[in-house]
This record gives C-alpha cells, sequence and structure tokens, in this order.
C-alpha cells in the first residue's frame, strides 16, 4: 500500500518525465566555447546576446575567453580548446590548403578606409605619388594589398612611388593625429574615430572592392570553426549563427544598445561612439552565401597576384566549399 507522500512523488516523476518527453524540450544547454578579442566587436555582440539571455533561449551556453591577439584566437581554433572565432577568409583558406578542415560564415564586411587630414588636397590613388603613407599593420595587410593593387591599375607603384610606414593600428592612428602622414590606411574602427575628429575619407575600402570588380562589400571577416565540430551537431552550430543574427539586429536597430554597451566600445566621446556605431551597421553581412563566395574569389585572384605566397601560403585556387551555409538558407 503505497503512502500519500510515496504517490505524491510518483505523480511528481511523471509530470518530470513527461515534460521531458515534450517537443522542444531542452534538458541541457548546449555549449559553444567562444575566442574573442577583448577589444573586438564580437565581445560587444556576447555582451548583447548574454544580456538579453539570446544564447538561453536558443538552448545554448556561451563560455567566453577573452584575449588579446588574433594569434592566441587561432591557435585556441587549432588546439580545440575553442569551438568558434572571428578570423578571415584568407587564413580559412591557408589552413584548408595545409590540410585543415575549417568552416568560414560571413561575420562583417565593414574595412578601413585611407583617410587623409582635415584641410588635405590629396583626393585620388594618383595623388600619393612622393607623399607618406601610414599603413596599420604590415605589408602583407590584405586591405593593404588591395590599394596597392588598384593603384597599380592607375600606374602607380605605392611602394615605390610613395614613403611607407607600417605599425600597430592605434600607433599608425595617433602619428596621423599628430600629421605625420599625408595618408593613413588603418583598421575600421580607428579609420571612424579619426572621421569624427574631422579627417577625410580620400577611399573607403568598400569603393576599392568594388573598383577590383566585387558587386558589394565583401564580408572578409568570419565565424570559423571545424567542420567536424559542425558535422557533430549542425543544429548547435545554426542555433549559435542565430543567436548572434539576433545580436547584430539589436545593435543594428536599438541606438540605446550602443549606449549601454559604450564602456565596452570605449569611443571616448559621443561622435566616435556614432561614427563607430554607423560603421559597424554598413557592416552586417545581408547577401547570399553564393553572392559572397563569388565575390571572395574576384578579389582572392587579386590578393594573390599582389600578396603572392607570403600571403596566401600554399594556397593557388579559391576554395568555396569553405563557406558554410546553415540548414534554414541564412
Amino acid at each position: 500500500m503505497t503512502t500519500p507522500h510515496a504517490r505524491g512523488l510518483f505523480r511528481w516523476a511523471l509530470a518530470a518525465l513527461v515534460l521531458a518527453m515534450a517537443p522542444g524540450a531542452v534538458l541541457a544547454a548546449d555549449k559553444v566555447r567562444i575566442v574573442a578579442q577583448r577589444t573586438g566587436t564580437l565581445a560587444w555582440e556576447l555582451d548583447v546576446a548574454q544580456h538579453h539571455r539570446l544564447d538561453q533561449k536558443a538552448g545554448l551556453t556561451f563560455e567566453t575567453v577573452m584575449l588579446a591577439s588574433p594569434m592566441a584566437q587561432k591557435v585556441a581554433l587549432k588546439s580545440a580548446t575553442a569551438d568558434v572565432i572571428v578570423a578571415d577568409w584568407i587564413w580559412v583558406a591557408r589552413e584548408r590548403a595545409l590540410g585543415g578542415n575549417l568552416l568560414f560564415h560571413p561575420y562583417s564586411s565593414t574595412a578601413g578606409a585611407l583617410m587623409v587630414p582635415p584641410g588635405s588636397t590629396l583626393k585620388t590613388l594618383a595623388d600619393l605619388r612622393d607623399r607618406s603613407i601610414g599603413v596599420g599593420g604590415d605589408a602583407i595587410d590584405k586591405s593593404w594589398i588591395l590599394v596597392r593593387a588598384l593603384a597599380a591599375r592607375q600606374g602607380v607603384v605605392l611602394t615605390r612611388d610613395a614613403r611607407i610606414s607600417y605599425g600597430a593600428p592605434p600607433l599608425i592612428t595617433e602619428k596621423a593625429r599628430q600629421r605625420e602622414f599625408d595618408a593613413v590606411l588603418t583598421y575600421w574602427n580607428f579609420s571612424a574615430k579619426l572621421r569624427a575628429e574631422g579627417f577625410k575619407v580620400l577611399m573607403d575600402m568598400v569603393d576599392v572592392e568594388k573598383a577590383l570588380g566585387a558587386a558589394d562589400a565583401v564580408s572578409m571577416l568570419g565565424y570559423v570553426f571545424d567542420h567536424s565540430w559542425a558535422q557533430a551537431d549542425r543544429g548547435r552550430v545554426d542555433r549559435f549563427l542565430n543567436v548572434m543574427k539576433q545580436a547584430k539586429a539589436i545593435l543594428s536597430q536599438s541606438d540605446e544598445e550602443w549606449r549601454r554597451i559604450s564602456p565596452l566600445v570605449q569611443a571616448g566621446d559621443d561622435a566616435s561612439l556614432q561614427t563607430l556605431r554607423d560603421a559597424y551597421r554598413a557592416g552586417v553581412p545581408h547577401r547570399a552565401i553564393a553572392a559572397e563566395a563569388a565575390d571572395s574569389n574576384a578579389l582572392f585572384k587579386i590578393l594573390l597576384e599582389t600578396g603572392g605566397a607570403e600571403l596566401a601560403g600554399p594556397v593557388r585556387t579559391f576554395d568555396a566549399a569553405m563557406f558554410y551555409q546553415p540548414q534554414d538558407g541564412s
């Protein structure tokens, strides 16, 4: 004979079993290990996703590690201590050519710009002859290679016809403020801040890409993960990408959200926050995967011709199979 207490426990256990078997029930959240750059846009988006509990609603648990350098992120992914990072498709192509099986999904088409100080008379790439140019990055920075390629089509060999200085983007940007360069090419967040300070755009990288044959802005950066991780649970990958799409949508629509994350953005003032916000929004991917792959292929040929093996390593042909297509087609 059962007691009322025992019957109560039985009913509770039965109810729990029915709930667990119900369609869509989630017994435990699926984990996604993400490595991001502490000062990068992915850190902003992850904050938005977790603040609005988008990860929890999708049945995911984000384990996030913030590292200082892109190289450290790549090491984490290759050593399987991270599931997802953000990197460029040139690196993914190199890794695949070396035997890896990484996948790429468009993250952002936001790119830098070739900037000139207030009052500058420079208007075209041809005007850069005999001028000093600061490049945020090194000689194989992808934006710099594309600028060089476009200038060469106009008869200007920038590495020969101009005075080039390479350096870390923060340093190059500060030297630009001190008017040490006639023009500066630096990362999008630094060029956005310079724009807020009165610097002018001599040529935006989106315009460079289009002049070189792309139909629209190209997402050079993407979410990168291993094929085996996607193969093990494609639903988890697609839910992760959908969560991040929702976070991007919030940042694309809500100025209040930008004010909330302003301590993370570290813009310094309202004008810089606004230019960073606008540049970020312009780079949110909106095109089909096939269109992204086609334009990436067009730019790859130019990057390979100008940057050579130092940039592309053993890669000789474009591999469109690296582009990951979610099951919903987004």
